[in-house]
C-alpha cells in the first residue's frame, strides 16, 4: 500500500476505513461501501436482507456501518422495498395515562421487532376529522395502524375507505376480532359485584361516552351484575372521562341521595365524584363507596384511594403489535387482557342506616 493509496488499514476492525467523513455531513450507503470494499449496491443488498449476500461479506458491510455510525435512510429504503416498517397509531387523546402507556408500549414492541411507530390524533369524532387521521398515516406508507380511538365512528370510516392494510383496536372484541380485548365487559361486572358483595342494592353507574366501545362494554358488564342480583336498575348516566364532570354529576347527584354506592367507568370521574362528596360533608365510604376503573397511578394516592380495576396497558400496546404483525395467526386467548379488582379505602359495606 503506497501513501498515494486513500485507505488505511484498521486490524483491530478488520475492515478498512476511509478518511473521515466530513462533519458537514451524515455517512452515506456510498462511505459504508468504500470502507467495507464493496459496491454500493451489495451495501442495498445487505439493508434489504438479500438472500444471495455470503455471510462473511454481509458481516463486513455491517461492521462498516457500525464505525461510521450509519443510519439508513428509511424513506429510500421503503422505495426500494416497498416497506416501510413502519406502524400507524390512530389516537382520540394524548396525555392520558391509559392511552399513553399503551402506545408508549407498543413502540417499545415495535422496535424489538424492527419497527417504528408514527402517531397522530384526531381532535374530533368528526367523520372528516378521522379520514384526515387515517390519510395522514397513509401517506407516511404505514404497514398497519393501532386504533386507540376506540370508538364506533372511527371503525366505521376504517371500514368504508379500504384502506388496504391491516387495523387493529384495542377494545372489547366482541366488537371486532380483530382486537385486543381489555376484558371491560368484564371488568364492568366485577366492580358492581365488589359492590353489591358488600350489600349495596342502590348503585349507580357512571358511564363513559356515547359511541365508545370500552364505555359500552363496562357499562354492560355493570348492568350484567345488577339483573343477576334482581337489583332496581338505574339508568346510567352518560359522561365524558373527565374529573369535571364527576364532580358536577356528583353534586347534582347527592341531592337526591337516593344511593348508596357509584361504579364509575375511569378514575378520573370516580376521583370528582369523590371531590363533590367531601365538598358536600359526605364521608366516603360510610356514607357512599365508589368503584372506578384503569387504576392509574393517582388511584392509590387520592383519600380515600380508589377502589378500582387495574388494567395492563403495556400488555394491551405489546399485544396490539402482535396481532398486527402477526396477521391475526395468535391464539384468542392471546388478544385477552384480564383485568382485576383492586379493593381500596373508597369501597365499603352499606351503612346500615341504608339496609
Amino acid at each position: 500500500m503506497t501513501a498515494s493509496d486513500d485507505v488505511t488499514v484498521n486490524i483491530r476492525r478488520g475492515v478498512a476505513v476511509s478518511p473521515e467523513v466530513p462533519r458537514s455531513r451524515a455517512p452515506s450507503i456510498r462511505d459504508v461501501a468504500r470502507l467495507a470494499g464493496v459496491s454500493h449496491q451489495t451495501v442495498s443488498r445487505v439493508l434489504n436482507e438479500h438472500p444471495s449476500i455470503r455471510d462473511e461479506t454481509r458481516d463486513r458491510v455491517l461492521r462498516a456501518m457500525d464505525t461510521l455510525n450509519y443510519v439508513p435512510n428509511r424513506a429510500a429504503r421503503a422505495l426500494v422495498t416497498s416497506r416501510s416498517r413502519t406502524i400507524g397509531v390512530l389516537a382520540r387523546t394524548v396525555g392520558e395515562y391509559g392511552p399513553t402507556s399503551s402506545i408508549t408500549a407498543a413502540q417499545n414492541e415495535a422496535r424489538d421487532r424492527g419497527f417504528l411507530v408514527t402517531t397522530t390524533n384526531i381532535a374530533s369524532s368528526d367523520p372528516d376529522a378521522i379520514v384526515g387521521g387515517i390519510r395522514h398515516l397513509l401517506d407516511q406508507h404505514v404497514e398497519g395502524i393501532i386504533v386507540t380511538a376506540s370508538q364506533v365512528r372511527v371503525f366505521d370510516v376504517l371500514a368504508g375507505m379500504g384502506i388496504g392494510v391491516p387495523y387493529v383496536g384495542l377494545q372489547s372484541a366482541e366488537s371486532d376480532p380483530r382486537a385486543v380485548d381489555p376484558a371491560q365487559f368484564e371488568g364492568g361486572r366485577a366492580a358492581t359485584q365488589h359492590l353489591i358483595d358488600l350489600g349495596h342494592t342502590e348503585i349507580l353507574h357512571l358511564a363513559g361516552p356515547h359511541d365508545w366501545i370500552e364505555a359500552d362494554a363496562r357499562m354492560r358488564g355493570y348492568l350484567s351484575a345488577i339483573v343477576d342480583a334482581d337489583l332496581r336498575t338505574h339508568p346510567p348516566i352518560l359522561g365524558d372521562w373527565t374529573a369535571d364532570f364527576g364532580f358536577r354529576a356528583g353534586r347534582e347527584l347527592l341531592r337526591m341521595r337516593d344511593f348508596t354506592a357509584v361504579f364509575a367507568a375511569n378514575d378520573h370521574m370516580a376521583i370528582g365524584l369523590i371531590h363533590a362528596c367531601r365538598d358536600a360533608g359526605v364521608d366516603v365510604p360510610r356514607d357512599i363507596s365508589v368503584v372506578g376503573f384503569d387504576d392509574i397511578p393517582l388511584a392509590a394516592h387520592v383519600w380515600p384511594p380508589l377502589t378500582t380495576i387495574h388494567q395492563d396497558f403495556e400488555a394491551i400496546g405489546r399485544r396490539a403489535v402482535s396481532l398486527l404483525l402477526d396477521g391475526g395467526a395468535a391464539e384468542p386467548s392471546a388478544l385477552t387482557v384480564d383485568t382485576h379488582l383492586v379493593a381500596r379505602s373508597s369501597s365499603g359495606p352499606v351503612d346500615p342506616r341504608f339496609r
